[in-house]
């Protein structure tokens, strides 16, 4: 008898986060407002189910001693999750801290993940990399923006405006969810060599066994 096809695999995995995160994209983009109490709602949104996701990929996905990294990601994106979604702590600095916190830390994960998957020949290992070092590199970014930044400008016929750090902040955190969402869709899409594995794996059934002889 063939062994059943799972229902929920990884590309499963990869199209769930990529819709998340192009959701996260979508409201950073087409939001006036790039404060930290927009920002914050909308990241808080993006890594709750995100997390939510990879709870449930560790028993419907992952096979035992390949959980770690699920549950790991997981709790941090439970842990900033939550505390970005309490209203009275979103602030610039809130913002700066639990984002640059949760993206360096799930970024320095997923890419560890991935480059021990690679020296396996695990043909999942790029799309690990991939996201780590994205999730480190927002990471980088907004630490990179000096504190308090203020830079007055005009746009003639519109009027003056101000560019703010948080809007900065708020902006690079939207950009890492596009460039994400784009990414995992693809990987998601595409179709792996080790799905066709599992495939023909269930496909064939063991040969009948021939007990007769010669008499």
């Amino acid at each position: 008898m063939s062994a059943p096809a799972r229902a929920f695999t990884a590309r499963h995995v990869q199209l769930l986060r990529a819709l998340f995160a192009a959701a996260a994209a979508v409201m950073i983009t087409f939001s006036p407002d790039h404060s930290a109490a927009v920002g914050l709602s909308v990241f808080s949104g993006f890594v709750l189910t995100t997390a939510l996701v990879m709870i449930v990929a560790v028993w419907l996905v992952f096979p035992a001693g390949q959980r770690w990294p699920s549950v790991v990601l997981a709790l941090l994106g439970f842990a900033a999750g939550m505390i970005a979604g309490v209203p009275a702590w979103r602030t610039d600095d809130i913002f700066f801290v639990v984002v640059i916190a949760w993206a360096a830390s799930t970024g320095l994960v997923e890419l560890i993940v991935g480059l021990r998957a690679r020296r396996a020949g695990d043909i999942t290992a790029r799309d690990s990399i991939t996201v780590g070092a994205l999730g480190l590199l927002l990471a980088v970014v907004l630490i990179a923006i000096p504190a308090g930044f203020v830079q007055p400008y005009a746009i003639e016929g519109a009027g003056d405006f101000v560019l703010t750090g948080i809007i900065l902040g708020v902006g690079m955190f939207g950009g890492y969810a596009a460039i994400v969402a784009v990414f995992l869709g693809i990987a998601g899409l595409t179709p792996k060599h080790a799905d066709a594995v599992v495939v023909a794996a269930n496909d064939v059934s063991p040969a009948p066994v021939d007990h007769g002889g010669d008499r």
